[in-house]
């Protein structure tokens, strides 16, 4: 293995150029990323969870029809002048605490859907020689970056987030294999995308959270073909690891896929059931629709 030295995260990825088919009609005209969980988009929700991990820089690679994306996290004059003379200032305080730093957000374009290591190689500029972290926007894993991060002081190099999932799952997800054990962390070493039923080297599946050296760049940049005839993340991974340590971290905390219309619906509950103003009354509601 080629040692790797340890540079701090502060940028982070976020493929959101996705159609979100699964969706239709509502993603037609919207993209799946502003779909809201409770009242906050899905990705600001995401965006919330790499900023209290402490990162600095927000890199979104969108595609054509996501432009509400670029505008959601800018300042809107007229929407802040009307809050200002209606006296609404929490509202507008509650603005200006999502608003990114001036500077701290990039967009870039995917011009054509040819998988997430293609996305991420979209990036490839904007964040240059450093390591970065991946957030897929499809899955909210409130305070699973900042796991990362931690795991990354430790062990440095290639981390990835990891949940166990049933063994007759396993051929939906990307899984790893486990070598030296430390508890909440592991050294991965071998990784499969989609295995056949009764062949995966463990139940542990690839989450959606990574932390990557800019080595995998260059990996990404032969733009070879994997599953489905995309350019696959985890195959740049699988040799990447081949020169590079990557280890798994076992997230603590439970991953809600908004990409699939359970997942949405279930992120919905939970996340309401949550806060203060909603929670009492919510469960009430919810107890009446399941006759309790």
């Amino acid at each position: 293995m080629i040692p790797v030295m340890k540079q701090r995260i502060r940028k982070a990825v976020f493929p959101v150029a996705g159609l979100g088919t699964r969706f239709l009609p509502a993603t037609k005209a919207v993209p799946k990323e502003m779909l809201t969980v409770v009242d906050r988009p899905v990705i600001q929700h995401v965006v919330d969870e790499a900023r209290e991990a402490g990162i600095e820089h927000f890199i979104f690679v969108t595609g054509r029809g996501k432009a509400v994306i670029e505008d959601h996290f800018d300042m809107s004059y007229e929407l802040d002048r009307t809050l200002a003379e209606r006296g609404k200032t929490k509202e507008l305080e509650a603005l200006a605490r999502d608003l990114p730093a001036a500077g701290a957000t990039s967009f870039t374009r995917q011009q054509a859907p040819l998988g997430l290591g293609h996305a991420v190689w979209c990036a490839r500029e904007i964040v240059g020689d450093e390591p970065f972290a991946v957030l897929l926007p499809d899955m909210l894993s409130r305070g699973c970056m900042a796991q990362m991060l931690a795991a990354y002081e430790t062990h440095g190099g290639n981390i990835i987030a990891v949940e166990e999932v049933p063994p007759a799952e396993t051929h939906q997800y990307g899984i790893v294999k486990v070598g030296k054990d430390h508890g909440r962390t592991f050294e991965i070493t071998g990784m499969v995308e989609k295995p056949k039923q009764g062949t995966a080297p463990s139940n542990l599946i690839i989450s959606g959270r990574y932390i990557l050296q800019p080595q995998i760049f260059d990996i990404l940049s032969a733009k070879e073909k994997g599953a489905g005839g995309e350019i696959q993340l985890t195959d740049a991974m699988i040799k990447l690891a081949a020169e590079q340590p990557f280890h798994g971290l076992r997230y603590e905390g439970r991953t809600y896929d908004t990409g699939s219309k359970l997942g949405f619906l279930m992120a919905n509950v939970a996340y309401g059931l949550e806060r203060e103003e909603l929670g009492q009354a919510f469960r009430v509601e919810i107890g009446k629709l399941l006759g309790q």
